[in-house]
């Protein structure tokens, strides 16, 4: 009797543990079971049993679940474990469901998780569609204040403009961020100062430039939709075209400059040229003078010159000489050592 009496404790014992682990297992999920249960989410033990062994937060998708109830959206609970797995963020997902349901704005819950798994903000894009938001171009964080174009007749204008946004939802899943819309604004603003024929106009009509950038659909393509564009200041610049002129006048100056000092080279080379020619012509004169005498001693050993002859040579040279200095005529060249 003792035997069996202590055996029968001890399965007492055995058993009050297994039941007393069961209690502890099934606490940990009564409270969120029964707050599923209060708030009519339709989360039974079962469910949440197996995500816990999926290792799924609990507490996120119950709360989320009861969010979602109490909104007024049927969204199966699978659903959310399916996108918390997929490394999405349910309760995030659930707000903007319930802003966009709230604003009666047409937001599925695929959709949602779409845009929530392509790494967009998607609250933060239905309240932006809710509470549409103003972008300046350019944008200050780029360093730049102003967006700057140059009118026809050469004045600068300097600009800045604020555009009001809007999220368009179809899009947000592969449209163009905001700095596509900055960019397209501002290449908008440059084309329409540009074609103005003188900075008065800009400064006259600055709504001009609002119209005619909204005429190009600059939106296409993009997460956004763009409901008005302000030029919030319009301002002038510098005299761009006067600039410019002086530097190409600078510049013409250099090449005029370049050229006539190539040309005064080339005139200096010449004119070494030239000297040299006449030294080197000199030369040769000297060189036929110093044969003259050699020819003459050569005729008068030959026989060819006699003396009469040469004394009536020599007369003749001092008969032209005389003539030349009573006329007035230069001397004539005479080799240098010679008188």
């Amino acid at each position: 009797m003792i035997a069996l009496a202590q055996g029968l404790l001890i399965l007492l014992g055995i058993v009050g543990f297994i039941v007393l682990v069961i209690l502890i297992f099934i606490s940990r999920f009564f409270l969120l079971w029964l707050q599923a249960y209060a708030a009519r989410a339709g989360v039974t033990m079962l469910s949440l049993i197996g995500m816990s062994l999926r290792k799924v937060n609990l507490r996120v998708i119950v709360l989320s679940k009861i969010r979602g109830v109490q909104a007024g959206l049927d969204i199966a609970t699978n659903d959310m474990e399916s996108h918390y797995l997929s490394g999405g963020r349910v309760p995030n997902v659930i707000t903007a469901l319930i802003a966009s349901n709230r604003a009666k704005i047409p937001l599925t819950w695929s959709t949602a998780c779409a845009i929530d798994l392509a790494g967009r903000d998607i609250l933060d894009a239905v309240q932006t569609s809710v509470n549409p938001k103003v972008i300046d171009c350019p944008n200050p964080a780029t360093g730049r204040v102003t967006i700057d174009a140059v009118a026809k007749d050469g004045i600068q204008v300097k600009a800045k403009a604020r555009v009001t946004v809007r999220a368009n939802i179809d899009r947000l899943v592969g449209g163009a961020t905001e700095e596509t819309i900055i960019a397209r604004v501002g290449e908008g603003i440059v084309t329409t100062i540009g074609s103005a024929e003188t900075y008065k106009q800009v400064l006259e009509n600055p709504d001009n430039i609002s119209k005619k950038v909204l005429e190009k659909g600059l939106d296409a393509g993009t997460a956004f939709e763009i409901l008005s564009i302000d030029i919030a200041d319009v301002d002038v610049g510098e005299n761009i075209g006067a600039k410019l002129q002086a530097d190409q006048a600078e510049a013409d100056k250099r090449r005029f400059q370049a050229e006539a000092e190539k040309r005064r080279a080339m005139a200096m080379a010449r004119e070494q040229e030239m000297q040299a020619q006449v030294r080197e012509n000199r030369a040769k004169v000297v060189l036929a003078e110093a044969e003259i005498p050699l020819a003459i001693a050569e005729s008068f050993r030959s026989g060819n010159l006699g003396i009469m002859d040469y004394y009536r040579l020599k007369n003749i040279q001092a008969d032209t000489q005389m003539r030349d200095s009573i006329g007035g005529g230069d001397k004539p060249n005479r080799p240098e050592g010679q008188k």
